[in-house]
């Protein structure tokens, strides 16, 4: 059991950084599966799996079997915890020969709290939950080049009716949007395939836990990144993968060299902040790009890397790494993830290892495991996986 001051603190995203932003429900930023999660959460361009409609849905296009469905789990800050996890279903079937439909459902166990007021009180017990159910459709334009579209319901149940009458569970309804881009290349003597993708996640309403006045946003995400796959010989290749993403909300106003005991400084820190926290969808997702208030150099610093690398041995053995990096003004988390990966036939495993910068970083040890069942291969083979080949779904007989 562990105790809880505040709703804010329930998501384990709050922190002491001015800069930092924070919004409703971020574990949705997060990725749940092993694969991306090895390869330092890079995900939007990576060879399509039963998990890419996550990440991308215009990737849903390009998958190679007729049917998949992969579930995750993760325990969740292990090392303050015993009672949280992580939980993730995802699955395709193909539509045709250039489309697909995707379903998931992602599930945040958060334990059970003992809540306390401000004067320290302790109250009653609730076990927190929040999770998220997506239906998605992608499409292959040409033999390329394809789009996606995801639709979200998301539900957040972080104190029931433990925080009073006010308090409440929030809803909300949201869209993605992809594009997913491959195209095979020889350069030199080398055969490579090239992708690259696009996706903005989680564009939907605000939630409301008490305060109808004063929702949160949505961690609507902005996903760009490339991966390159370089075919070594039959039997091995590479892929280079790296992404960068940033949260389309309004970035926090805060004043330098702030002092909690200048009420005047204080007003006019909560009524800027107010302010933002009032703008709707579209105006938070436009200003986003220009709203910090340390200007171009903090906007730069809004957006998070992730780099991975990904070993492919015949098909049938994978073995990961990679890097996920966040300004330390803005979260600062930065660690190594590695990972391994085995296909055969239907059946498929990935794993996953996070190793933070810091061993009293609540990450660490935190560990990911997801299982593949991939069902009547298509006869497309590298062109229809795009970057990685058949790193991402299993081979068939």
């Amino acid at each position: 059991m562990r105790v809880a001051v505040c709703a804010g603190l329930l998501a384990g995203a709050a922190s002491v950084e001015a800069q930092t932003i924070t919004t409703a429900v971020p574990i949705l930023t997060l990725s749940p599966d092993s694969r991306s999660a090895a390869l330092g959460e890079a995900g939007v361009a990576i060879s399509p799996d039963a998990n890419s409609a996550y990440y991308n849905a215009g990737k849903l296009g390009f998958v190679n079997t007729k049917y998949s469905f992969s579930p995750s789990y993760a325990p969740w800050l292990r090392n303050v915890t015993d009672d949280m996890g992580l939980a993730f279903l995802s699955g395709y079937a193909k539509v045709g020969t250039r489309s697909a439909v995707s379903a998931s459902l992602l599930y945040f166990d958060l334990g059970e709290i003992q809540y306390r007021n401000a004067q320290n009180i302790a109250g009653p017990t609730f076990n927190p939950k929040e999770y998220a159910v997506t239906v998605s459709y992608g499409q292959k334009l040409t033999d390329n080049f394809g789009v996606g579209v995801s639709a979200r319901y998301i539900r957040s149940n972080l104190t029931g009716n433990s925080l009073g009458n006010d308090a409440r569970p929030g809803n909300a309804a949201a869209v993605d949007l992809g594009a997913y881009y491959s195209t095979e290349t020889t350069i030199g003597a080398g055969i490579y395939n090239l992708a690259f993708g696009g996706s903005i996640l989680n564009i939907g309403n605000k939630i409301t836990y008490t305060d109808a006045t004063n929702p949160s946003f949505l961690p609507t995400t902005l996903k760009l990144g490339t991966a390159i796959t370089r075919e070594i010989d039959s039997y091995n290749k590479i892929t280079l993968a790296l992404d960068a993403s940033k949260l389309l909300v309004p970035s926090p106003y805060y004043e330098d060299n702030y002092n909690p005991n200048d009420q005047a400084q204080v007003a006019r820190v909560k009524a800027q902040n107010d302010e933002r926290n009032r703008k709707s969808i579209v105006s938070g997702i436009l200003g986003s790009f220009s709203d910090a208030p340390g200007g171009f150099s903090e906007e730069l610093k809004e957006f998070n890397l992730s780099a991975g690398l990904e070993y492919t041995y015949n098909d049938l053995l994978m073995v990961r790494a990679g890097y996920f990096y966040e300004d330390p003004t803005k979260g600062n988390r930065q660690y190594l993830s590695l990972g391994a990966g085995v296909r055969y036939q239907v059946f498929g495993i990935d794993g996953a290892y996070l190793v933070p910068n810091s061993q009293a970083n609540p990450l660490a040890q935190t560990i990911r495991v997801s299982l593949h069942f991939n069902f009547n291969k298509l006869a497309e083979a590298f062109d229809e996986n795009g970057a990685g080949g058949t790193g991402g779904d299993a081979p068939t007989n």
